[in-house]
């Protein structure tokens, strides 16, 4: 049986983080099943590590880097078994399309289409230009707080997002989303 205390405290210091943190889980996983249990995943190590977490500083960045270290090992432990799965909810090539949420196709052609052109864009990059560009220009988080999330220091991840976002702007000049 849980402790009351433990409970409060736990949501005290985490639930300010929830909407950052599942869209970081959105991102990384690439669809909602995935991210959730992601998520989900995430808060039962961090409750289980509140002793820990009591005493962090920053725990939304220090939260952010123990979901990216599960699904980098989660990520790796898949690799190793060479299992490609599809959840039928999610096909490749919806990702970012799905954000645009309850958009009229008839009214909203272009934007729709835009959208499924840079989520196309973005699966031709690697998975560290794809992770950086979505961390710092989608989700807005600071150098600093992807160096404490992903371990990679700073002017690396800065060479990093300069050639992704020359790439996506090469990759979107040449299929003329943009000009």
């Amino acid at each position: 049986m849980t402790d009351p205390h433990q409970t409060e405290v736990f949501e005290r210091l985490v639930r300010p983080h929830f909407d950052r943190l599942y869209r970081l889980a959105w991102r990384l996983a690439g669809s909602k099943p995935e991210a959730e249990d992601l998520f989900q995943e995430l808060l039962i190590k961090a409750f289980g590590m509140l002793d820990e977490l009591v005493h962090i500083e920053e725990p939304g960045s220090w939260l952010c880097r123990v979901m990216y270290n599960q699904f980098v090992d989660q990520h790796r432990r898949l690799a190793r078994q060479r299992m490609h799965l599809v959840d039928e909810g999610h096909l490749p090539g919806q990702g970012l399309a799905d954000l645009a949420g309850d958009l009229d196709p008839v009214d909203d052609r272009e934007r729709l289409e835009k959208f499924r052109r840079l989520d196309a864009a973005l699966q031709q990059l690697s998975d560290e230009h794809r992770l950086v560009v979505l961390l710092h220009d989608t989700e807005g988080y600071k150098l600093d707080e992807i160096e404490s999330m992903t371990g990679t220091p700073v002017g690396t991840i800065k060479s990093r997002l300069h050639r992704a976002r020359a790439r996506l702007r090469q990759i979107l000049d040449e299929d003329g989303t943009i000009s």
